[in-house]
């Protein structure tokens, strides 16, 4: 009987182990099958196209071009000295590395870097782009109208010298580089060549049509360390920004970046994903600080307390615009995480008048200083022909006077307006600049700014920040300048646009948002 049992468990335990390795054996077969699918389905995904589009395109060259989807395509073509993160830090691209000596740079250049022709990128392309953009009408002449000439020192070694200090000039070395060895004996104006000119970045030409560009990973480029899925790009050529809008509606491009703010009119809402950029264009508030009442600190905040930027982001450009504390708070690495800006308070701004000698009645401040009594009004000088900017002057009167701070408003032509800002001639101008890419904070606070405004601290400040390439350093001296803008407020930042990058829901990867370059990461790209 016993036996009998013994040889049951064991029967059972064989029955057992059989089950158990086919199991296994199914199992593994199964999950080998679901990773064969799985990397089968991740090369499908890999050799899919991505699509781009241009309006109004003229040229490929991103010298000659004026247009600004051309400038954003080609920065996966054409390369940099000097590229920008997304959050607009100076990196190493063509240029290794650089230091400043008093008005020159000296730049080391990468060795290893290849055009798509096979040729060797050297010294000779950097003086041949710097040249061209010296006798071209580019949009990028503006980052070299202070260099007088460039040394060879050696094939990878060039000095660019400057007519006068320049502050941050790393930041201006963001032109694209062309090859000079591609372009000899050509007129680089008119050249054929320009349908197509060879290249040192991710991607490179692989043929033009009437309606589209084709592009292709460039095998030779440098940087060896990055696999790019996107195996090839499509650049549809459009006549308008409305059919390039269209397009995009009905699925045929994948992304687009732009700062019209009527761009849902054009593409809808729905079957795409956004992301929305504070834009460069700064809207702000000029004090003249010699102005009687201007230079008294506690009437710029009872200003500056007294504005709902919110108000008129929302009445006048129906949230189509970002409310802004200072003038590299569009993500700047230098500005990040902080907030100049005095707030909206409307019993604040009441106390700090009150509290330096200010008195309210009749409905107005007023103060009494050598026995002479003054209400506080002062002018608003705005551009007659702008009106988004005439609104504003208009909520902004609106809202200062129902606080007892007269405002009369100047209309000016462009050309007074113009010459009243270079005459310094106003009492409260109302301004846009488009910033620099730069942390170059001059304008607001360098000799000879707008506010007539001079502070020690800030002119030892200034000094040190374009003395240094500490970014500890740059760090916390950014944020101490904005701390006495929050103080002295010589200034008030209003508002910033939007900019806008739209893209296919069907996009995987990381987008960006930056409007320097919307192509960030799109090594990593699929669909």
């Amino acid at each position: 009987m016993k036996s009998n049992w013994v040889k049951y468990v064991f029967i059972i335990f064989i029955v057992i182990i059989l089950i158990f390795s086919i199991y296994k054996i199914k199992k593994d077969e199964t999950q080998e099958n679901e990773s064969r699918d799985q990397i089968e389905t991740s090369e499908q995904n890999k050799i899919k196209e991505l699509r781009f589009g241009i309006a109004e395109f003229d040229t490929i060259n991103p010298i000659l071009s004026n247009n600004k989807n051309v400038q954003d395509i080609t920065k996966i073509i054409y390369e940099p000295l000097v590229n920008l993160t997304s959050e607009y830090k100076a990196e190493p691209c063509l240029a290794k590395e650089w230091a400043k000596q008093d008005n020159s740079y000296l730049i080391k250049l990468r060795e290893n870097v290849k055009w798509s022709d096979g040729q060797s990128f050297t010294s000779d392309d950097v003086v041949f782009t710097i040249d061209r953009l010296k006798d071209t009408s580019s949009l990028y002449s503006y980052n070299v109208q202070y260099v007088t000439s460039v040394d060879i020192i050696d094939d990878y070694t060039v000095r660019i010298n400057l007519s006068q200090e320049v502050p941050f000039f790393e930041y201006n070395l963001t032109f694209p580089i062309l090859s000079s060895s591609y372009y000899e004996g050509e007129d680089f104006a008119t050249s054929e060549k320009n349908r197509a000119p060879v290249t040192t970045g991710k991607y490179k030409i692989s043929e033009v049509e009437g309606s589209y560009i084709s592009l292709e990973k460039n095998t030779m480029w440098w940087n060896k360390n990055v696999n790019l899925t996107p195996e090839k790009i499509i650049i549809n050529l459009y006549s308008s920004a409305g059919e390039l809008y269209n397009s995009f509606k009905i699925g045929n491009i994948d992304l687009i970046s732009t700062s019209n703010d009527r761009l849902q009119e054009y593409i809808g809402t729905m079957g795409y994903s956004t992301k929305e950029i504070k834009g460069r264009n700064h809207n702000f508030l000029v004090f003249n600080t010699q102005n009687y009442f201007l230079s008294k600190q506690e009437v710029r905040k009872a200003i500056s307390y007294s504005i709902d930027k919110e108000n008129i982001v929302s009445s006048v450009f129906n949230n189509k615009c970002y409310t802004s504390s200072f003038p590299l708070d569009f993500g700047s690495w230098v500005a990040q995480g902080q907030d100049a800006s005095s707030g909206y308070n409307l019993e604040q701004a009441k106390q700090v008048l009150v509290d330096n000698g200010w008195s309210f009645r009749n409905q107005s401040w007023q103060i009494t200083e050598n026995y002479k009594t003054q209400k506080l009004a002062l002018n608003l000088l705005v551009r007659a022909t702008d009106a988004s900017r005439l609104s504003v002057a208009e909520n902004i009167k609106s809202q200062l006077q129902n606080q007892g701070i007269y405002i009369n408003i100047q209309q000016a032509s462009d050309e007074q307006y113009n010459n009243m800002i270079n005459r310094r001639n106003y009492d409260i101008a109302l301004c846009s600049i488009n910033l620099s890419l730069s942390p170059n904070v001059s304008t607001f606070f360098g000799e000879g700014n707008l506010a007539n405004y001079s502070n020690d601290e800030i002119n030892n400040i200034m000094n040190e920040v374009k003395n240094t390439t500490d970014e500890n350093i740059l760090k916390e001296k950014y944020q101490r300048l904005m701390e006495i803008y929050k103080t002295d407020i010589p200034y008030i930042s209003l508002y910033n646009n939007k900019h806008t990058i739209a893209y296919n829901t069907a996009l995987v990867g990381d987008i960006p948002q930056s409007w320097f370059n919307p192509f960030y990461g799109i090594e990593g790209w699929y669909k």
